[in-house]
């Protein structure tokens, strides 16, 4: 039994707030939810999935890039990486058909690792 009912953020650190801020809203253009108060937290909306960028020294971690690539779900892997390219977003190799979907991965301005992911397969 747990009393663990669901996920409500995924948490990216950051070393600079504002500018993780401006890469998540602006560059990506992620719905901004909100900052935690006057701490350097904010909040974005991804679908389903609420991404939260955190300076961790301000909440007593250490910085350390993830190692966790967070796939982000669009309709149209090649026409989001041309606006992202076009934004100064570096891409890590070509594209990639996995016989199910179409990736790409990049990173944000602190190297956690993220991905354009659409599925064209149904899931079994």
């Amino acid at each position: 039994m747990t009393d663990v009912t669901g996920v409500d953020f995924v948490a990216i650190m950051t070393k600079d707030h504002d500018k993780a801020v401006e890469f998540y809203g602006e560059t990506l253009g992620l719905p901004f939810l909100k900052r935690w108060g006057n701490m350097p937290g904010s909040e974005f909306q991804a679908g389903n999935l609420t991404l939260a960028v955190m300076q961790p020294d301000a909440f007593g971690f250490e910085w350390a890039p993830s190692s966790t690539v967070i796939a982000l779900q669009v309709d149209d892997v090649e026409a989001t990486k041309a606006k992202l390219k076009e934004k100064g977003v570096e891409f890590r190799g070509d594209t990639i058909d996995s016989g199910v979907c179409h990736q790409a991965f990049f990173a944000d301005p602190d190297g956690n690792p993220l991905n354009l992911h659409h599925r064209y397969a149904p899931k079994d």
